[in-house]
């Protein structure tokens, strides 16, 4: 069982095998930006227990609730379940950092820089997707384009950025646990960082493992 998972890449893996992303996000390994990695390399490097997770992969049942197979439905899935979603979501994430920041300034818990780098990451994300939106997806929409490359290999670093803002803001809030005694708008925000921590994974591993190879290597 070693050999049939340790060697595979973790974003392979992910892309494949229904399950697996919960997996590695309780691991904490990267399946979306550094998803060319084998799952020996990214556990070696997280010290995460290799024979434990190759366990639980084996473990995983067939699931019924596999992406669409067509791009188009499947371009329309991240624009509906992530960029709505996104939109939706981090203006209220900002306003509650904003107010944990200035109530509990003097907690030496408090996430200090957590709106400001929400608010980056609303920023560059508003910017990422729609370019996405008005550039690339129509031409996914319409079967790929000779150029297509190019704007692919701009959506991958922009993001690797998202991944980095999503450590930073793991750091900030201690992997979305609020402290003992934490108020109730504190305990809201870290609810919201925890749901846009996985959404976001997932919206840039759809992207990167599942979607971009469709048209480039």
């Amino acid at each position: 069982m070693s050999a049939s998972f340790a060697q595979r890449t973790i974003g392979e893996i992910a892309a494949t095998l229904p399950g697996a992303t919960a997996i590695f996000r309780r691991h904490k390994l990267d399946f979306c930006c550094g998803g060319g990695v084998s799952l020996a390399e990214a556990a070696t490097k997280r010290a995460a227990p290799l024979p434990e997770i190759e366990a639980a992969l084996a473990g995983l049942a067939p699931s019924d609730a596999a992406l669409p197979q067509s791009t188009a439905a499947l371009v329309d899935l991240i624009e509906q379940r992530y960029h709505a979603v996104h939109r939706r979501e981090l203006p209220e994430l900002i306003a509650l950092a904003r107010r944990v920041e200035r109530v509990h300034a003097g907690n030496p818990d408090v996430p200090a820089g957590l709106a400001d780098l929400l608010t980056t990451m609303e920023a560059e994300l508003s910017d990422h997707m729609a370019k996405e939106e008005h550039v690339l997806f129509p031409m996914m929409r319409r079967g790929g384009h000779p150029m297509i490359a190019q704007p692919i290999a701009m959506m991958r670093d922009e993001n690797d950025d998202h991944g980095e803002h999503l450590e930073a803001m793991d750091r900030l809030t201690h992997g979305g646990q609020p402290p003992e005694g934490a108020c109730n708008t504190w305990r809201a925000l870290y609810a919201g960082t925890r749901k846009l921590a996985e959404d976001l994974t997932e919206h840039v591993h759809i992207e990167n493992n599942i979607l971009f190879p469709r048209f480039v290597g």
